[in-house]
């Protein structure tokens, strides 16, 4: 450590995530953490649930005088999939272009394999409240002179008492 202490105002563990992952990202694979993250939003959610970008590949340059080419981006991609991803490769690589902000990518390849998606936590379906439960979460809310801030608390309430059995 430097010995310098920062202030003591929190930082969110994404940001410090982030700052840790984006250089090693950016030396194993090209990417960078902003392209994964923001991926549904590049693509679109139809694209974006059954692919995943993997690899921004780098032509190599004999020289230093050679002149710029940009990078394949290699897209992992589930069967079904794979045919609408390439009749859109126009579209995905002007978006991921617009994204990054220069023209960095000139052609995509497409990698067929399984592309694991977040799992969505269902939650699970409130039971109706019987009378006395309703009455005793209108007892604790009615010193609220909110009736926004009341409503909302009358909700909250209903769902904790709901998820109990």
């Amino acid at each position: 450590m430097t010995g310098k202490r920062q202030s003591g105002n929190p930082v969110a563990v994404s940001d410090l995530a982030t700052g840790i992952l984006d250089p090693v990202m950016r030396k194993r694979a090209g990417l960078s953490v902003e392209l994964v993250q923001c991926w549904s939003e590049i693509v679109g959610e139809r694209l974006a649930l059954s692919t995943r970008p993997e690899k921004l590949a780098w032509p190599r340059r004999r020289h230093e005088d050679d002149p710029f080419e940009p990078a394949t981006l290699v897209i992992a991609c589930e069967g079904a999939a794979a045919l609408r991803l390439q009749h859109e490769t126009g579209e995905v690589i002007a978006r991921v272009n617009a994204f990054l902000g220069f023209a960095a990518v000139g052609r995509i390849k497409i990698v067929q394999k399984p592309v694991a998606q977040p799992q969505v936590r269902r939650v699970p379906p409130t039971r109706p409240l019987s009378g006395s439960e309703s009455a005793r979460i209108d007892a604790l809310v009615a010193g609220v002179e909110d009736e926004g801030l009341r409503q909302s608390l009358q909700k909250l309430g209903a769902s904790i008492l709901g998820r109990r059995k």
